[in-house]
């Protein structure tokens, strides 16, 4: 379930701040519905970990985001 979040992460990536919000949210909430946990003091501890599993996806589409601008202003400057 933790590539859930990480895919999560790409797809919102563009929209970082709601997607990481979103993640702390959604996570605890898909573990209750799955039943993999109950209600206890460790979905404060399961929300951090979908945000950084989001987080890592966020990065991921950043990081693909930062090197398209990168090329395309490259190839912009070259002389034709």
């Amino acid at each position: 379930m933790i590539p859930t979040m990480i895919l999560f992460g790409l797809v919102t990536g563009r929209w970082w701040r709601l997607a990481l919000i979103a993640a702390a949210i959604f996570w605890p909430v898909l573990l209750l519905v799955d039943g993999v946990m109950g209600i206890s003091a460790d979905l404060l501890a399961a929300a951090l970990f979908g945000a950084v599993n989001a987080a890592v996806g966020v990065a991921v589409h950043q990081g693909l985001l930062w090197l398209v601008r990168r090329v395309r202003a490259g190839t912009a400057r070259q002389p034709t």
